[in-house]
Formats: C-alpha cells, structure tokens, sequence
C-alpha cells in the first residue's frame, strides 16, 4: 500500500539566529548600556530564541542624538531621488531575503509561514517600493506653491502582531520624507527589525538614518519622553496611546496612532453567503486573529443566521492547528502566554454570561500557546466579548433585521478602526459603508490593504493615516 506524506515547505530549514543582539545605533552594532539583556522565544516550543539587548534611556538618547545627527548632516540634505535609491536598496534587499525573513516571522512570533510568506514579507518590501517611487516627486502631494519639509527625527513604535509590516509601513514614508528614525520593536517580536537592521547597514544608508533599539514598555517610554524627537507613531493598545498622548500634551510633538479596534462584519441575506463565509474567516481568524482591524464582531441578518453559524462551524473544523513551519497550518502560536492568558479570560467570561461556545475540534500541542479557532453565539451587545478587544481567533455573531439596526448595532463600539459589509446590491453596500463610523470599510472582502491606500482609524482606534498620500503628509512639516 502507497502512502503519500507532504513534503516539507523549503522555509521549514531555519536561517541562523544569533545567540545575542545588540543595538543596533549610528550605524552600528553596539552594546546595551548596562549590558542588560532578555530572551525571545518560539510560541510554538517556548524554545529560546536568542538573546536580544535591553536598551536604557542612555541608549535611547545615544540613538535619538545619532539620529539627530544624521538628519542634520546627510539625511534633509542628500537629493531626494538619492534617497529613492537607497529605498529601492532596502526594497530589493527584503524580496532577495524573503524566505529567511519569512521563517523567522514565524518563529519569533507563532504566525503560520505561509502568511509570513504570502503577506507579511512581500507587503513589507512593497512599502518600500511604493515610497521609494514618491521621494523625488513629494511636490505632487502638497498643495501649489508649497515645499515638502521633513519634521526631523521620529521615533516609532511598533507591535508584535505584523514586526516587519509596521516598521516598513512606518519607516519607509519616514525616509522617503528626509525624516530619520529611531525604531522599538516589541519585546516578544524583535528578530525582523534586528534582521531589518542588518539590511540597512548593508544598503550603507548614512550611520544614524535608522537606529533599532530592542526592550521593553520603558525602553518606549524613554523614546516618547526623550525631547529630541520631533514625531511619534505608534501601532498599539488604546490604554498606551491613551498614555503617550498625555505624555506628549503641549510639547509639540507630532503623533500618528493606530490603536486597537472591535470590528463589525456585517452579512446581509442578500450576500452571497460562500464568500461571505471565506470573508468572514479570513478577517477574523488570519494571524490567530491577532490583528487591530479583525471582524471580530459578525453582525448577521436574522434569517439567515443559522445558516451562516451552521457553515461557520463546518468551516472553522477544517482549520488546521499546529506547527507554525508547517505550510499546511492555519492556526499557528498565540503570541505570548499573557496573550493567551488573556484571550482564556475572556472567553470564560463570554461563557459565564450566558453566549454558547462553538470551537473547532482539534488537539492542542503540547508544548507552546495555542487556542483554537472559536465562535460565540447567543451573544448580547453587553457581553465583554462583544465590547472587548479579544486579539485572538474568537468571533462574537450576533443578529439584525434591518439596515439601521445593523448600522446602530456597528457603530456601538468606542473603537473606530474598520469594518466589513456583504450585500449583493452596490446601493446598499454604498449607504452602509458611508454610515458606518470606522476609518476603513471593506465591501464584500476584507483584510486587503496596498501601499497606496491610507489606513488608520479615529476615536479610540487612533488618529492619523499610514500608506498613500495621506500618510507621507504625516511625515512632512506643516
């Protein structure tokens, strides 16, 4: 009897890891200043990693004065299409290093290698030629008779769901602008942006242009709180957003956030309900759901609601759970065992008032954070696990009858950051997404983003827009 076996993914052969990061400041590889360190890990084995520099606020004013220092010296100076070259030479340096970038992607932070591979990595080289083509020509996105001014040195946060995607999504307009950066990479994610670090020392960008500094909270509120940074970005929590906006109050720092979101995906009868099912998946159980803009909340008409959880529930059991490596996977590793403390939490306490539970069935490994693709049902508006973000691969469906009450029921959230509508009639799709008070709206897909198309949200989702035009403006003065 034959018997057939996958092949392993040519990703599944892991690139080398350093034993130990430093800093990566002025255009060197450098120590922490007190020597300190702290281990990344596998979520999938709780393996470690490797050991990565913890940065003091002596390493973030080295990093801040090195960065100073080069925007006043090459960065504002240099031609702006010289500054497109060095762009296109990170770009291109990203596509030829994709597979390694890809696996560790996924090794650092849980996520399945084919959407390290097919999303992550291609999107963050895409960043990078998308800006790259707007450096020499920013006169064309001003207003007539204005000159396009860079801000100066901006320190940029971001977080561990997409390493590589925000800091090329927030990096690349930087430059490409004349700004200089200096980036914190989350703790539990920071092997792409030292790898990011690697390719811009080799592009030979002038030392300073972009500083890494790895650690923690305090690593990134010494970064906010440095006087020498002249704009801040920052992809993260509501609560620390909220926190670096009354750290920063009347310094006149610039700031862009991209906070955290409770989206609503609303399926209308008339949709057509196969795609809808894909749409709904996709937007809610991509990256284990660890994403800002999830469809975590499924606002479905009423009459066709037990078709919809009926086809959920078929679905959802062919998702496959497990190794991260595997090209197979679906569901790959919860980030962090706090992530996944939290997402246990809060389902427990959808349990305990009152929605039904409806979870693939799977085995979980052994070893590593792992939960399974999972729904709710019976779900009130005043659940914790409709008003809550869970950041996991956890859907709440809930119902309406017409129209208005499902634009009522979408807009009951403080977040603001997106939303998706299914119809088959464009009128319809049009007078919802023009009520719905989100910063994207996503009719009859979902989860598809572009360089050039500006992405943010407003209320306690944030405030400012990266990507297209809209986000160079916020890496130019005035």
């Amino acid at each position: 009897m034959t018997t057939f076996e996958y092949a392993p993914a040519p990703e599944s052969v892991r690139p080398q890891i350093r034993e130990r990061y430093g800093l990566f400041i002025d255009g060197a590889w450098t120590a922490a200043h007190a020597d300190r360190t702290f281990t990344t890990i596998d979520p999938a084995t709780e393996n470690r990693l490797a050991e990565v520099a913890y940065a003091s606020p002596e390493d973030v004013d080295r990093a801040v004065r090195a960065a100073r220092k080069a925007y006043d010296k090459y960065w504002r100076k240099i031609k702006p299409a010289d500054r497109a070259k060095y762009l296109y030479r990170i770009a291109r340096a990203i596509t030829e290093r994709s597979r390694e970038l890809a696996v560790l992607e996924t090794l650092d932070g849980g996520k399945p290698i084919k959407e390290s591979r097919d999303f992550d990595i291609p999107a963050s080289a895409a960043h990078f030629f998308y800006h790259a083509g707007w450096a020499d020509k920013l006169e064309w996105a001003v207003r007539a008779g204005r000159t396009p001014e860079p801000i100066g040195v901006c320190g940029q946060i971001v977080p561990w769901n997409f390493p590589l995607l925000m800091a090329a999504w927030k990096i690349a307009p930087a430059l490409a602008c004349g700004n200089t950066v200096v980036l914190k990479p989350a703790e539990t994610t920071p092997l792409t942006a030292l790898a990011l670090a690697q390719i811009v020392q080799e592009a030979d960008l002038p030392p300073g242009v972009v500083n890494v500094l790895t650690g923690d909270g305090a690593t990134g509120a010494a970064l906010v709180a440095h006087a020498g940074v002249d704009k801040l970005a920052f992809t993260g929590s509501t609560e620390v957003g909220k926190t670096i906006a009354r750290t920063i109050a009347g310094s006149g720092k610039r700031l862009t956030l991209e906070l955290g979101g409770k989206a609503a995906h609303i399926v209308f009868a008339d949709a057509p309900l196969d795609q809808a099912v894909e749409g709904v998946v996709n937007g809610i159980y991509f990256n284990q759901g660890h994403v800002c803009c999830a469809g975590s909340r499924l606002l479905v008409e009423e009459r066709v609601h037990d078709e919809i959880v009926a086809r959920l529930t078929e679905r959802i059991a062919t998702l496959r759970l497990g190794d991260p490596l595997d090209k197979n996977t679906d569901i790959g590793a919860i980030n962090s065992r706090a992530q996944l403390e939290k997402i246990e939490e809060l389902v427990r306490s959808g349990i305990a008032e009152g929605a039904t539970l409806v979870q693939a069935p799977c085995t979980l490994p052994g070893r590593g954070f792992f939960f399974p693709a999972s729904l709710f049902v019976n779900v009130h508006q005043s659940h914790r696990i409709a008003r809550e973000e869970i950041f996991g691969p956890v859907l709440s469906v809930l119902t309406f009858r017409t129209p208005d009450e499902a634009v009522e029921k979408a807009n009951n959230t403080p977040y603001g950051l997106s939303a998706g509508v299914w119809t088959d009639k464009g009128s319809k799709n049009m007078w919802v997404a023009q009520r719905l008070r989100a910063g994207v709206v996503w009719c009859n897909t979902y989860n598809q983003f572009d360089p050039s198309s500006p992405f943010g949200g407003y209320r306690e989702s944030g405030f400012g827009r990266e990507g297209g035009v809209h986000g160079l403006y916020e890496y130019m003065a005035g």
